[in-house]
């Protein structure tokens, strides 16, 4: 049990970070998103022993963080991202902006952007630009072919493009 936990904290130190960043990507909730974060680590840590070493671990704990979060927002049934919150999620994408007031403002049209995505789609193009996952990884994350996967963030891709120069935003 101590070598089982001891791997478990080495996990927790390497996957805490970008875990919560993809549950807060999801959710918009920063306290929420901890929680699911908390719940998705014991969730993990209890199944431990049942995770298959040929995948990837961390496709094993984003497909976790995924299910746990959306299980809460279902049972919650609020939207999932608060449009009117002045807290930046965790590493927000670097905007080209060099005007700290600009990239903060185009950081939170990009956040409402997201939000107004499907969730699936959120999902998937959360897992491929901020967590750098593949298109087999972000299938297994969110159960689905890697096709699909690839199908969403290019959904995804076209609808955040189209939602942000609706917002006044253009490509440069």
């Amino acid at each position: 049990m101590a070598g089982s936990q001891s791997a478990f904290e080495q996990i927790l130190r390497r996957f805490q970070r970008p875990v919560l960043s993809f549950i807060l990507r999801m959710t918009g909730d920063p306290a929420l998103a901890e929680d699911l974060a908390q719940e998705t680590f014991v969730k993990a840590f209890r199944s431990l022993a049942a995770f298959d070493s040929s995948r990837r671990l961390s496709s094993w704990l984003f497909r976790i963080a995924h299910n746990t979060t959306v299980d809460a927002l279902r049972r919650r049934k609020t939207p999932t991202f608060a449009l009117d919150s002045d807290e930046a999620p965790i590493d927000p994408p670097a905007p080209a902006t060099a005007d700290p007031v600009e990239r903060r403002a185009l950081s939170q049209a990009l956040q409402a952007a997201l939000a107004r995505l499907r969730p699936d789609q959120r999902a998937a193009v959360v897992l491929r630009y901020e967590d750098g996952l593949g298109f087999e990884e972000i299938g297994r994350v969110l159960g689905m072919p890697a096709a699909t996967a690839r199908s969403h963030v290019h959904r995804a891709r076209k609808e955040l493009a189209r939602l942000m120069t609706e917002a006044g935003w253009t490509p440069e």
